[in-house]
């Protein structure tokens, strides 16, 4: 019999004090709070923990002003530690404390939530003299930053005096302090990255990606050759050191070629885990996936979430049981013990120091809407007893233990109160905000809204959650409504505030036109995360046949269905995957929904994905015309004939996610359709919009362009 998930009883409360306010009523209510107040709150990333110090730190974006600040035991005071004050689109990223806390290191610039091009500058300010990548180091306890190079992909060496990262292809070094020049470390063919510190600094395991197939190398100093693991066609990838420094585990995946498989059928993506002598390369193959579509390798967050534990455990994340749950293995092989068994995912997993225990953000708990919301759980490497930490209505995610074992460190928010640092006691008990001057005085916390969970069923019989945004009003008369669509498609929103700064500004402006009038349903369309494979892998999906479009149409008639709307004024927006099912449900549904504001969509899967298929070759896929067929009728072009609701087009033009072109061509379409439309180009921005004053722009073109189309009548 499993054992049953523990629930731990402290936690962080919901405010349930809502402020009564007068509201002016216009059609569409004036809001009680402005688009500049709802996202002035600060938003807290790349939380991080010193290996051998109770010292933590993260960044702030305070307003597109993105700023590293730390604390540390035992009083936990948040200081900031460096003073970039422009809203000039460079993010922070790769935040790393050396072991001992002493130093801070980071990346600036790029946009590394992108799918190509993630370590190239960003200039959404347009300056004639462009930024740059580049790493830099801070001591702990306070001075000026220093530049020690350009390049990404910083890792700190166990003994804290230099730090590894990857640049044109290759490994380098350089002194934490910048005291020296970075050099070179090898000269290795393919593209190399991914560089992993030996447990006592003096070896670095790296990735060779070679095209087709990719190695696992072994740098030790410039007069010994690289070690190769088992060398082969296989693509080995995620390498890990073993405690003691004398093994490595990895993940091995086949090489790429082969005939060409039918496009439309879901088929097994097999993986292995192998382990290596590191002074030899010899290798073995410690365990492979079950040849299931559940056994494939996971894309949830961190992938395989691969950890060698204490006493001998490696750690793996897997599918294979229908939901994304933590393995436990013995390194010399065996079963696989499940460690987090449920009807719950895990994500953003780390390991405490001591490598004996697991925390990890998990939809689970006591309360039937966890499934919506997420919470901290704690699981020892080597039995299957989870605990949930943070029972409650609140969220947390993205936790990390202090190197004296003592603290969780976590990020933490609720329905109504936007995210901040959070600490508490790794035995359990009360937790302690950080950082809490830093939400502005007028922040309007009290007025918002706590959304509802919603289930609506698919016209196929599935089980949809959502969010419903409704404020009361005392006229009780008809109101508009807009469905919400998110991005991905891998993603799931939450009953509030987002563990993603892109989703939280989604939140952000869900709230604002409820505060409005607006009554908004936020959907969780199949192929999201969060209710199990089947839902996340769903058949004819995408550019296979859109089977998720259904979910959406069912969003709005369920809207339509409720006694507070108006069923002639239901409008839809969503950005990137939620701005392609916002193009589709304009152009196949615009008797249901009256208008729409399509964030940097996909309009044409056949531009989008077909490429490959294209390739000149004898052998073709034995149903690529059925694909190609498949990809145009999914496309929101392919039902232009029949798209008449008004749309507001909004897209950066240095889009690294959904190429610039797919608005660029829908505009043509739309034009010799006669279709309505308006367009907002932010120039030189990207997918996320890095400047925080393109999100005011973009946010507020979104409520302008509502309230014109579904206001008052």
């Amino acid at each position: 019999m499993r054992p049953a998930l523990r629930v731990v009883a402290y936690g962080l409360g919901v405010i349930l004090c809502v402020a009564v306010v007068a509201i002016k009523l216009f059609g569409a209510a004036a809001p009680s709070f402005t688009l500049e107040q709802i996202r002035s709150y600060p938003y807290p990333s790349e939380l991080t923990a010193a290996a051998k110090s109770a010292r933590i730190a993260w960044t702030f974006n305070e307003q597109g002003k993105r700023n590293v600040w730390v604390a540390q035991a035992p009083d936990w005071r948040a200081r900031r530690l460096t003073d970039y004050d422009a809203d000039d689109g460079q993010e922070i990223s790769s935040l790393a404390l050396s072991a001992d806390g002493q130093w801070v290191v980071y990346v600036r610039g790029g946009d590394h939530g992108s799918n190509w091009d993630d370590s190239l500058p960003v200039n959404p300010t347009s300056n004639p003299t462009p930024p740059r990548v580049a790493i830099w180091s801070v001591p702990f306890a306070g001075g000026e930053p220093r530049l020690l190079a350009e390049g990404d992909e910083p890792v700190i060496s166990p003994r804290g005096e230099r730090v590894a990262f990857v640049r044109d292809r290759s490994i380098w070094s350089v002194p934490i302090d910048g005291s020296a020049p970075a050099q070179k470390l090898f000269v290795a063919r393919g593209d190399n990255g991914s560089p992993v510190w030996s447990p006592d600094g003096s070896r670095l395991a790296f990735v060779s990606d070679r095209g087709d197939h990719s190695f696992i190398g072994i740098y030790a100093d410039e007069r010994t050759p690289i070690l190769w693991l088992a060398p082969s066609t296989s693509r080995d990838t995620h390498p890990r050191w073993s405690p003691d420094g004398r093994r490595l585990a990895f993940v091995r995946r086949p090489g790429t070629g082969g005939p060409p498989e039918p496009i439309l059928e879901q088929r097994p993506a097999p993986w292995a885990l192998w382990t290596a002598d590191a002074f030899t390369g010899q290798a073995h193959q410690l365990w492979t996936s079950p040849n299931t579509s559940r056994g494939s390798f996971p894309t949830t967050h961190g992938g395989p979430n691969l950890h060698w534990a204490a006493d001998g455990r490696i750690i793996f994340l897997s599918y294979m049981d229908g939901w994304p749950h933590l393995y436990s293995i013995p390194e010399k092989g065996g079963e696989p013990l499940l460690l987090t068994p449920g009807r719950y995912m895990a994500e953003h997993i780390s390991i405490s120091p001591d490598r004996r225990f697991l925390v990890f953000a998990a939809n689970a708990g006591a309360d039937p809407d966890d499934i919506d919301r997420r919470h901290i759980v704690r699981v020892p490497v080597d039995r299957a007893a989870p605990e949930v930490l943070t029972p409650g209505s609140g969220l947390e995610w993205s936790p990390v233990v202090t190197g004296d074992m003592q603290t969780i460190a976590f990020l933490s928010a609720t329905a109504q109160r936007p995210p901040l640092p959070t600490v508490m006691p790794f035995s359990s008990g009360p937790t302690r905000l950080l950082a809490e001057d830093r939400l502005p005085a007028d922040f309007p916390t009290e007025q918002l809204v706590v959304p509802k969970k919603v289930v609506y069923r698919a016209p196929d019989g599935l089980a949809i959650h959502a969010q419903l945004f409704m404020k009361e009003d005392a006229r009780r008369r008809k109101r508009p409504a807009i469905v919400y669509i998110h991005g991905g498609p891998p993603r799931q929103m939450l009953l509030g505030w987002h563990y993603s700064d892109y989703y939280a500004n989604a939140y952000a402006l869900n709230q604002y036109l409820a505060s409005r009038g607006y009554i908004v349903l936020s959907i969780n369309y199949r192929l999201g995360i969060g209710y199990g494979y089947e839902f996340q892998h769903p058949p004819r999906a995408g550019s296979r046949g859109a089977a998720e479009y259904q979910d959406v149409r069912a969003a709005g008639e369920f809207l339509r269905s409720l006694p507070e709307v108006d069923p002639q004024r239901i409008g839809i927006y969503g950005g990137s995957y939620g701005g392609y099912l916002t193009a589709l449900a304009l152009a196949r549904d615009s008797g249901l929904f009256a208008a729409g504001v399509d964030i940097h969509g996909v309009h044409n899967w056949t531009s989008e994905r077909a490429r490959p298929l294209l390739e000149p070759r004898v052998e073709r896929a034995p149903d690529l015309e059925e694909a190609l067929k498949a990809a145009w009728t999914s496309s929101p072009i392919s039902s232009i004939a029949t798209w008449r609701s008004p749309v507001l087009l909004i897209h950066g033009d240095d889009d690294r996610n959904v190429r610039f072109s797919q608005t660029v061509d829908l505009v043509r379409r739309l034009q010799q359709a006669g279709v309505p439309y308006e367009e907002l180009v932010i120039p030189d921005d990207t997918h996320h919009f890095m400047r925080h004053a393109n999100w005011l722009k973009v946010n507020g073109a979104t409520v302008d362009f509502f309230d014109r189309r579904l206001g008052a009548r």
